[in-house]
C-alpha cells in the first residue's frame, strides 16, 4: 500500500529517494514526504502526487534520506499527517508502513510523560517512544521502541543525533536492501531501486538492520544473521509503459507472453505431465493431500475459485476456497492430509500471509502461487510456484491474473496425474495449454472490436455479469474490473442465481455480459440470457468462435477461440478485461491509479 525509500551512500541521498518514491506512484497514494540529513534536516512533506510537485530539490545535500508515500489509514489526508513523523526535539524522522494497534494508549502514556504530538497517525508514536529511549545510538532506542509495539512494521528512521546511520526493521510488512556500489537503498518494492541495482536482500519478520555508508548488520533478537543476496530478475524496461497509454493496456496486451512465460520449460506433451520444481521438495508429501484449502483475496480469489473447480474435476481432489481476510477467522477442519495453496500477485497481501502462517502453526503443507521472487509469501511457504508475469504496475490487476490461472491449470495436471489422471486427458490438456498464447493473441487482434462495443456502452451505470461453472468466477472478475477502473456499479453472478434475486435489476438500462462458450453449460446459460431478454435488458456474450445461432437473440457478441472448458477462463477474461479498460478510458478514468484503490494491500 503505503510506500518506503531510503538510502544512504556516498551520493547525494534526496534524488534518489525521489526517483524511487515516484516508481511507486503506481501503488497508490494520497500524500508524501522525505527528509535528508545533512548536519540540519531538510525535511518536506505535502498532499497529492510527488510528480506534480515542481519544486527543485536536486541541490539538496546529504548523503542520507528517507521518503514516504501515503495512503490514509489512521488520521485524514493532511501535511501533518504525511510522514516523516518527528519526536518532540524533531530530531529523529520516521517513515512507516503498517498498523501500530496499541498506538492510542501508547500515545496516551506518552503524553502523560510530556511528550507533544503534532499529528493524527498511529506512526508518531514510534518517533517519540525512540526519543524516549534514545542513550547513546539509534539502533538501540529503535529496538527497545519496537518491543512496546504491538501490529505490523516496515520502518526507516534516521536522527540527527546519530547521523551516519539509516535503521530499518520489519514486521509483516516487506522491505528490501537493495545493495549498489558504496551505497544501500531501502524500499518496500523492488521497482524502487532497480535502476541503480538488482542485488537485494530480503528482510525477514523481526530483523533489524543498521546501515552506513561502509557496509550493514541485520539481526534477529540480538543475533548477527549472515543473509543471502538474491538478484532481481527483470529489467526496469519491463516496467516501463512501452508505447501504450496506460501500463493497464501494456500490461493486458502482454498476457499472451505471460501464459507462454508460466507454461516455459514445464510442459512435457509426451508424458502428458508438468515439471513444476518447485513442488520436487514435497512430491510425496502432496501425493498424500486428499483436501485442499485455496486462499486468496481479489482478483486472487477468484482465480483460486477457478482453480476450485480444476482441482475437484481433474485431479480429484475436494478443495474449498476462501477470502484471507476471511479464513484466518474461522475454524476450518484440518488434518495431516491438507495442503493449502495461497495466491497472490505480490507475495506481501497481509490478509493471505496470516492465512498461511495459521497453517504453518497447525503444520499444514502450505504452497505458494505467487508473481514477486523473494516475497514474503514465497520464503514463508513450504513449497510453491511462480508465475513469472514479470511487474505488473497498474492497481487493477490483469495480466498476474492470467499467469495466476494458468499456474493452477499446470498445478492441477501436475497433481492429476499423481492420482487417477489418464496419460491421454495429460496430453490433451498440455496441447490445449500449448495453443493459449496464440490464441490469447487472437482475442487482442479484435481490440477494435472491443473497443466499439464500449463505447456503445460507455453510457449505461449498472451491469450485470453471468456465468456457470469455470466462468462464475470470471462473471465476478470481469464485474470486478469494471467497478475498479470506471467506477461504475458492476456486479457478478452464477447464471442459475438470476431468478433467486438479480432479476429484480434488470431492465433496459442495465446491460448483462453474458459468458456462454460452447461447453457443458451452454445450453443453462442460454436460458438465463433469455431471462434477462425478456425483461429488455440488453446482452453482450461471450461467445466460442461459429456460433452464429447466438446472434439471433443477443445485442453483441464477442467471439473466443475453442479450447477445454477448464482452460476457457483464461481467454474469456481477456476481453473482459479489454472492455473495462476502454469503458474507463472513454469515461476519462485515471486507469493505471483508481481512486481508493492500492496495489498491494499489506495491512489489514
Amino acid at each position: 500500500m503505503c510506500g518506503i525509500v531510503a538510502y544512504i551512500g556516498s551520493k547525494k541521498a534526496l534524488p534518489v529517494v525521489l526517483s524511487g518514491l515516484k516508481r511507486l506512484e503506481y501503488r497508490g497514494y494520497d500524500s508524501y514526504g522525505f527528509c535528508a540529513l545533512n548536519g540540519l534536516p531538510f525535511l518536506y512533506k505535502d498532499i497529492g502526487k510527488i510528480s506534480e510537485n515542481k519544486d527543485n530539490f536536486e541541490n539538496v545535500n546529504g548523503n542520507v534520506a528517507i521518503g514516504h508515500t501515503r495512503w490514509a489509514t489512521t488520521g485524514e489526508v493532511t501535511r501533518e499527517n504525511a510522514h516523516p513523523h518527528l519526536d518532540c526535539m524533531d530530531e529523529i524522522f520516521v517513515v512507516h508502513n503498517g498498523i501500530v494497534e496499541n498506538y492510542k494508549e501508547l500515545k496516551q502514556k506518552l503524553i502523560q510523560e510530556g511528550h507533544k504530538f503534532k499529528s493524527e497517525t498511529d506512526t508518531e508514536v514510534i518517533a517519540h517512544l525512540i526519543e524516549k529511549y534514545f542513550e547513546d545510538n539509534l539502533e538501540m532506542a529503535t529496538k527497545k521502541a519496537l518491543k512496546d509495539i504491538r501490529g505490523t512494521y516496515g520502518l526507516a528512521v534516521i536522527s540527527t543525533r546519530d547521523p551516519e546511520k539509516l535503521v530499518v526493521a520489519r514486521m509483516s510488512s516487506p522491505l528490501i536492501i537493495g545493495v549498489g556500489e558504496n551505497e544501500f537503498i531501502v524500499a518496500s518494492d523492488p521497482s524502487a531501486i532497480i535502476t541503480r541495482t538488482r542485488q537485494v536482500i530480503n528482510l525477514d519478520d523481526g530483523e533489524i538492520a543498521v546501515l552506513t555508508k561502509d557496509g550493514f548488520t541485520i539481526t534477529k533478537e540480538e543475533k548477527e544473521l549472515k543473509k543471502t543476496i538474491e538478484i532481481i530478475d527483470w529489467d526496469i524496461e519491463q516496467a516501463e509503459k512501452g508505447g501504450y497509454e496506460h501500463f493497464m493496456l501494456k500490461e493486458i496486451m502482454e498476457e499472451p507472453n505471460t501464459i507462454e512465460d508460466a507454461m516455459r520449460g514445464r510442459l512435457v506433451l509426451e508424458d502428458g505431465n508438468v515439471k513444476l520444481g518447485g513442488l520436487f521438495s514435497v512430491e510425496s508429501e502432496l501425493r498424500e493431500i486428499n483436501n485442499l484449502l485455496l486462499i486468496g483475496c481479489g482478483t486472487a480469489n477468484y482465480a483460486c475459485k477457478i482453480g476450485e473447480y480444476m482441482l475437484e474435476e481433474y485431479a480429484n481432489i475436494p478443495s474449498e476456497v476462501d477470502f484471507g481476510s476471511e479464513f484466518r477467522y474461522r475454524k476450518p477442519i484440518v488434518n495431516k492430509n491438507t495442503g493449502a495453496i495461497f495466491v497472490s500477485q505480490s507475495g506481501e497481501t497481509a490478509d493471505t500471509l496470516a492465512a498461511l502462517r495459521e497453517m504453518k502453526e497447525k503444520d499444514i503443507l502450505t504452497l505458494g502461487v505467487t508473481n514477486v521472487v523473494g516475497s514474503s509469501q514465497a520464503r514463508e511457504s513450504v513449497a510453491g510456484v511462480y508465475t513469472r508475469s514479470g511487474p505488473e504496475i497498474a492497481v487493477a490487476s490483469t495480466k498476474a491474473f492470467i499467469g495466476q490461472l494458468t499456474t493452477l491449470a499446470m498445478i492441477t495436471v501436475y497433481l492429476g496425474r499423481q492420482r487417477d489422471m489418464a496419460l491421454m486427458m495429460g496430453k490433451r490438456i498440455v496441447s490445449e495449454l500449448m495453443d493459449l498464447p496464440k490464441q490469447a493473441q487472437s482475442i487482442l487482434d479484435k481490440a477494435k472490436e472491443i473497443e466499439a462495443i464500449a463505447e456503445k456502452y460507455k453510457g449505461y451505470k449498472n451491469f450485470w455479469f453471468i456465468g456457470r461453472k469455470y466462468n462464475y468466477p470470471i462473471a465476478l472478475e470481469g464485474a470486478l474490473k469494471l467497478k475498479e477502473v470506471s467506477y461504475l456499479h458492476a456486479e457478478g453472478a452464477a447464471g442459475g442465481e438470476l431468478k433467486h434475486g438479480p432479476l429484480a435489476l434488470i431492465d433496459e438500462n442495465c446491460p448483462t455480459i453474458a459468458i456462454c462458450p460452447s461447453d457443458s453449460v451452454y445450453e443453462k446459460m442460454i436460458s438465463n440470457i433469455e431471462e434477462v431478454k425478456a425483461r429488455k435488458g440488453k446482452v453482450i456474450a461471450i461467445a466460442t468462435e461459429g456460433n452464429e445461432e447466438i446472434k439471433e437473440i443477443v445485442d453483441d457478441v464477442i467471439y473466443i477461440p475453442k479450447t477445454l472448458e477448464m482452460l476457457s477462463p483464461i481467454l474469456i477474461v481477456i476481453p473482459l478485461h479489454l472492455f473495462a479498460y476502454y469503458i474507463a478510458v472513454k469515461l476519462g478514468r485515471h486507469v493505471d491509479k483508481p481512486k481508493n484503490l492500492a496495489k498491494s494491500v499489506t495491512v489489514e
